[in-house]
């Protein structure tokens, strides 16, 4: 399924090596203890489906386990205007452990609050239509899915602050994945842990970049998949 995410291969072993030589490289524990259930967390946090005990708070307890997979769902670059709710719109940094899936690009979002506007519009793998079913937009999509998302493996997912995630879930639960075993972490902009890997940096000249090349990102490449 690899031929589908943009790098495959070559691009593990180049963020395998990069990781290791910055020392961020995280290996799998093997302290599988046992995780607390999902459980939705009360008041708004809960309507974005937040878990109640495994989020932004307690997540580097639960990092590293070899039977998970962590996914943020953020885009490199956001459209959306999310600086004006307090957040960013670039990635700016990310737990470390995680690996980065833009959500955009797998189902047209909605729902977003009014004054960050409107997201990425262009190609997605699913789209939600107005009764709430999950088209699928691709011969591959499903395929796309499970290679990014494994049914065998506990899945984390987080995203800037807390919408993605919760709709991912939403996603992956409608598609037949084990509910019990689907965290929605909440998001990065609330994570004061100890697992931070920072992309943005201020110069000293008072200009801001972002050091992309930090993120192991999955981008989905439409132009090998097959349009239905």
């Amino acid at each position: 399924m690899k031929k589908y995410i943009w790098g495959g291969g070559i691009l593990a072993i180049a963020l395998i090596l990069t990781a290791f030589l910055m020392g961020k490289f995280v290996f799998p524990s093997e302290n599988l203890a046992t995780l607390p259930a999902p459980e939705v967390a009360e008041g708004e946090r809960g309507e974005l489906g937040i878990d109640k005990n495994i989020n932004e708070a307690t997540i580097d307890n639960y990092l590293n386990r070899s039977d998970a997979v962590y996914r943020d769902l953020r885009m490199l670059e956001d459209p959306g205007n999310y600086e004006s709710i307090g957040g960013d719109s670039y990635l700016s940094g990310y737990v470390n452990g995680f690996e980065v899936v833009p959500f955009p690009y797998i189902m047209n979002v909605t729902g977003l609050p009014e004054e960050v506007g409107q997201t990425y519009t262009g190609e997605t793998l699913f789209t939600q239509d107005s009764d709430g079913n999950y088209i699928e937009n691709y011969e591959e999509s499903m395929n796309v899915i499970e290679d990014l998302f494994p049914r065998d493996k506990v899945i984390f997912l987080m995203c800037g602050g807390g919408g993605y995630s919760g709709m991912m879930k939403k996603l992956l639960v409608s598609l037949g994945w084990d509910e019990s075993k689907i965290y929605d972490v909440g998001g990065y902009w609330f994570y004061e842990g100890d697992n931070n890997v920072e992309v943005k940096r201020e110069l000293m000249d008072g200009r801001t970049i972002y050091d992309f090349y930090k993120v192991p990102y999955h981008d989905i490449n439409f132009e090998r998949l097959t349009r239905k």
